[in-house]
């Protein structure tokens, strides 16, 4: 028996916002980051659309990008003190993810961070409020899934929390709102969303009804991500669709080592983070190298090839041009190819801000937490520490795998 979970209402498409006016309540307290909905008008039309729909409304703005446990705690303080029945987040997958935690924490004062990073453990929620998401980019597709990711900095790792409990109750998909990223959000977002599809594809726990969200995902991420960071206007709104049909497999299909390895090496390292979705790009190839050598990931890798009409004959050489067309999409986004060429912003450099020497001292460490995390039991080939820190180093160096 397997569980297919989404939000009760998904609206999407121009004009999808005006949708909060119809929300039933009378407190809603709304999430959101930086200043980029604000400057936008995006937040003052969600506020004006809560209270055309007869709500008092909140404000809990400032959520930074990788969420702490310490914004969590500060978050579900003010909705205690405002008991709002909808919490409303927009914005990234930050505040989105921010907002989850919070609401747990604001049903259940009294459980504690660790009670949460178990997987499908939380308590029952919705006793108090219901949950309305509203993505401003287009990768993570956070409002349409049972996921968050919360960082402990003083522990430098990041936490994947995961529960049906926390899929939103409503999801507004407006491509409006993704109109407005700047162009390395839109490739970083845009990737994110690609090894989600992929990955999703080739878990463990796939069926038929992910499977038809991945692999539509995937094509269209494959024909629009480029012409997204590029400002084309259709080719953003296809992509803002194309993230949320990536993230309606993932959330039930779960994910893979790819993400392990960018949960735990996010924040590991002094020199500075590891954006995500560039992390997701930097290790979807080489993850790729090492699934295939189990036979039924090859085949489904070969599949999405086949999708994609890139070339070759046997399942070895479609696997080898999926490999090289993604590296290929690397290029044309301007995301550098391994840790060892990560400048600031995610940028290719000469130089990487992840100190090589580093990188080796913490190796260890990071293969163990990378194994642990969440994301691995569902991926086809669960590694073992030597594999891992193999791995880990074909990441650093930008080389082929072949174990």
């Amino acid at each position: 028996m397997a569980q297919f979970t989404l939000p009760r209402d998904i609206f999407h498409g121009e004009g999808a916002l005006e949708q909060l006016k119809t929300l039933n309540g009378t407190k809603a307290i709304i999430v959101t980051g930086g200043g980029s909905m604000r400057r936008g008008g995006f937040l003052q039309r969600t506020e004006e659309y809560l209270q055309e729909a007869g709500m008092e409304t909140l404000l809990f703005e400032g959520v930074e990008p990788d969420p702490s446990v310490e914004t969590v705690m500060r978050g579900a303080e003010a909705m205690r003190e405002f008991e709002p029945d909808w919490i409303v987040a927009i914005g990234g997958g930050s505040p989105i993810d921010a907002a989850k935690a919070m609401w747990a924490f604001y049903e259940y004062p009294e459980i504690t961070f660790e009670d949460l990073i178990t997987p499908f453990s939380f308590p029952t929620l919705r006793t108090k409020a219901k949950f309305c998401a509203i993505p401003s980019t287009s990768g993570t597709a956070t409002e349409v899934t049972a996921f968050a990711v919360i960082t402990d900095y003083d522990k430098g790792i990041k936490y994947p929390l995961a529960d049906f409990n926390i899929t939103p109750d409503v999801a507004v998909v407006d491509p409006e709102i993704a109109y407005t990223m700047p162009a390395k959000l839109c490739a970083h977002t845009g990737m994110d969303a690609m090894t989600h599809a992929i990955e999703a594809y080739v878990s463990t726990v796939a069926c038929n009804f992910t499977d038809a969200d991945a692999l539509w995902a995937i094509e269209l991420i494959h024909k629009y991500v480029v012409k997204s960071y590029q400002g084309d206007k259709e080719a953003r709104r296809q992509m803002h669709d194309a993230q949320c049909l990536a993230g309606m497999a993932f959330s039930n299909a779960l994910l893979g080592i790819v993400h392990s390895m960018a949960h735990k090496t996010g924040a590991a390292f002094s020199g500075g983070h590891i954006i995500h979705g560039a992390a997701n790009a930097m290790y979807l190839p080489r993850v790729i190298q090492y699934n295939a050598k189990d036979p039924h990931a090859a085949e489904r890798y070969a599949d999405i090839a086949r999708r994609l009409h890139l070339a070759g004959d046997t399942t070895e050489e479609l696997v080898a041009s999926l490999v090289a067309e993604l590296r290929h999409m690397n290029d044309e986004l301007n995301i550098p190819q391994a840790i060892k060429n990560y400048g600031e912003g995610g940028l290719p450099a000469e130089v990487s801000i992840i100190d090589e020497t580093e990188f080796l001292e913490k190796l260890p460490e990071v293969a163990a937490n990378a194994i642990g995390d969440a994301c691995t039991g569902s991926n086809p080939r669960i590694p073992t520490q030597e594999e891992m820190e193999k791995l880990l180093k074909c990441v650093y160096y930008d080389m082929d795998v072949d174990f």
